[in-house]
């Protein structure tokens, strides 16, 4: 099979059996994706069977620690990394505080970083926090009207050669245009820094293969990834050894424990098995056997892919054939997330809860995406209206959102 089947899809996630949930259109997966059945699966018999301190040398205890160690060496496998390169946090918000507090330590006066006018505060605001220490933050601008992340302005704050770190998005959450990572960690890269992609708004499309983008760092939100509510984090070796350790001092020396000073969520770490078992479960489904997880990640990352730019496209057709709105980002699904955010000219939020008695669930607001709003002459106190899908959206569902918006607007 080399289209999705979306029978099979939508089975695998319990959301779209409730009655409350079935008769709806879902269209806030930016916000959080519906969770897969593998991962409640997982996470109820963690809680029924497992809920004891992991790793301890009785039966309970040493299942509950052999779940969450499968969790970590199949998601990193994906993602073509080292299993230890991989470590779990309670948000990507919490992750990223904390390397920024390990790069607080580690830069030196003089030195640089990047930061982009795109991200969601997530990955901008802890790293321009370190101003306050004598660190220079230098901000690389968007296109105040189409939102475009212009490379070539990137090396333009990079030609002195002072510039330590680059944060940037893999794509922004209002914005959603695919950047061009590898191409970016490239430029990075050859100015002697290393680079920190925030990937919460790109990972639900398909899991990135990190190795072959290059990134040094890169994060994203295991709750919108059909699991529990987990920040994950890849942090290169090299790197990861480098900075200061910010965990237990005895626990310095174990790589995914150097920037989790607070304990796991035993219980959430092991569920995330599921994100794992979901994609193994739909690349079974799809093609033939493959032993390799990073090109069972890969076919299965463009099959989704395929099925959101398809789906997608009649949405971004219609809304940009309208002469009373602004649709933020590329008109190309090819070129983008599937996450659409639409300038009103007015408050946005009304017309989510308008659209909900219409059967379609979205939201409206800043989604914590200020900057990139603000940049592009959006006032974030009216928002935008948001409309996001993943692979389970359907075109029924996007041709009632489309019916409804009709009668909404």
């Amino acid at each position: 099979m080399t289209t999705l089947d979306m029978t099979y899809v939508r089975a695998q996630f319990p959301a779209f059996s409730v009655p409350e949930l079935a008769d709806t259109a879902f269209f806030e997966n930016a916000g959080g994706s519906y969770a897969c059945g593998q991962v409640i699966d997982r996470l109820t018999r963690f809680y029924r069977e497992r809920k004891v301190q992991p790793y301890a040398p009785y039966a309970a205890a040493t299942a509950g620690g052999a779940e969450m160690d499968e969790a970590r060496a199949r998601l990193a496998a994906m993602m073509g990394v080292k299993t230890e390169e991989l470590s779990f946090g309670p948000s990507t918000t919490a992750n990223t505080y904390v390397l920024a507090q390990a790069f607080r330590r580690a830069l030196k006066p003089g030195e640089a970083i990047v930061v982009t006018d795109q991200d969601h505060e997530a990955n901008s605001g802890p790293w321009r926090r370190l101003a306050e220490d004598g660190v220079e933050v230098r901000e690389w601008k968007i296109d105040p009207t189409t939102g475009h992340l212009d490379p070539a302005r990137l090396e333009l704050l990079l030609r002195d050669g002072r510039v330590r770190l680059v944060a940037f998005p893999h794509c922004s959450n209002v914005v959603a245009e695919i950047n061009p990572v590898a191409e970016i960690v490239a430029l990075a890269h050859a100015a002697g820094a290393v680079t920190c992609v925030d990937g919460v708004s790109y990972a639900p499309h398909g899991l990135p293969d990190v190795a072959d983008l290059g990134a040094d760092i890169y994060l994203f939100s295991a709750y919108k990834v059909y699991g529990p509510h987990q920040g994950l984090m890849v942090i290169r070796e090299a790197l990861g050894m480098r900075l200061p350790n910010q965990g237990h001092w005895f626990n310095g020396d174990t790589l995914y424990k150097r920037f989790t000073p607070a304990g796991p969520d035993h219980a959430q770490v092991a569920a995330a098995a599921g994100i794992a078992d979901y994609f193994d479960a739909l690349h079974a489904h799809h093609f033939a056997p493959d032993p390799d997880a990073a090109k069972r990640a890969a076919a299965v990352h463009d099959l989704m892919r395929a099925q959101e730019v398809a789906v997608c496209q009649p949405l971004l057709d219609y809304l940009g054939a309208r002469n009373d709105l602004r649709l933020i980002g590329p008109r190309d699904a090819a070129a983008r997330a599937p996450t659409v955010a639409v300038d009103l000219g007015r408050a946005a939020e009304p017309v989510s809860a308008a659209l909900a008695a219409h059967g379609i669930n979205c939201w409206a607001g800043d989604f914590y995406a200020v900057r990139p709003l603000t940049a592009m002459g959006i006032d974030p106190d009216i928002g935008v209206l948001r409309l996001s899908m993943v692979h389970y959206t359907s075109a029924e569902d996007v041709a009632r959102l489309i019916g409804a918006l009709e009668k909404v607007l």
